[in-house]
Order: structure tokens, then sequence, then C-alpha cells
């Protein structure tokens, strides 16, 4: 992997306080529910229940997608549009934490995502 594809996973302020429960807003609106969230060093993602925003599926998005956190209002916002979060590798819950999944999800977000530079 790149070192742009590698601080894609990393929480840009140190995150370690769990998120999990917290509602995420792309920069045009909520997406959906943080369900897990992990902080392996170099390799912190979190998965989004998007609800019925598109038919109730997941997607994963890497930490370092996050532009901030706040934590009183519990919500987790993200540098990325709904539709780059739509259109973004399809979700599979056997195979989201092999590496060839994780790759082709750091690719699409280095390319299409945050406004942030990795």
């Amino acid at each position: 992997m790149s070192m742009q594809s590698t601080q894609i996973w990393v929480w840009r302020e140190g995150q370690t306080d769990p998120i999990d429960g917290f509602d995420v807003e792309a920069t045009d609106g909520s997406i959906g529910t943080i369900d897990e969230a992990t902080y392996e060093v170099g390799g912190s993602y979190f998965v989004v229940d998007t609800g019925p925003w598109i038919f109730g599926k997941k997607v994963l998005l890497p930490a370092g997608v996050v532009e901030r956190v706040d934590y009183d209002n519990g919500d987790v916002y993200v540098g990325l549009t709904k539709d780059q979060i739509k259109n973004s590798p399809e979700f599979d819950k056997s195979t989201y934490r092999d590496d060839a999944y994780r790759a082709s999800v750091a690719d699409y977000y280095s390319q299409h995502g945050s406004r942030n530079d990795y």
C-alpha cells in the first residue's frame, strides 16, 4: 500500500474514545449510525449502518475521512458527500476485514474521498 492509502486508516487526532452509536454526517447530510469502530494502529475504520438511506446497507469508512467528532451531540463529521459514500466498494460482512477489500476501499477514498490530504 502507498503512504497515501496507509494514512487513510489513521485517526486524525489520536481518536481513542468510543464512537459506536454516533450519527455520521456527510458534507451534504446524515448518512447513518456507527455500528462498529476500530482503533488499530494504521488500520482503523468504522462501519456505518445507513438505515433506509441506501436500503439498509452498511458501508466501511476509513478513519482518515473523519474531519471532526462532536462528543457532546454524538456526531461524526466526514469530508465526503453522500454520493461518494454510496458509490464506495460494496460492503460484505464476510470479507470487510480482508486486506484485498481494504485495499480497494483505500484506493477508492484516496481518489474520490475526503477533501483532506492523506
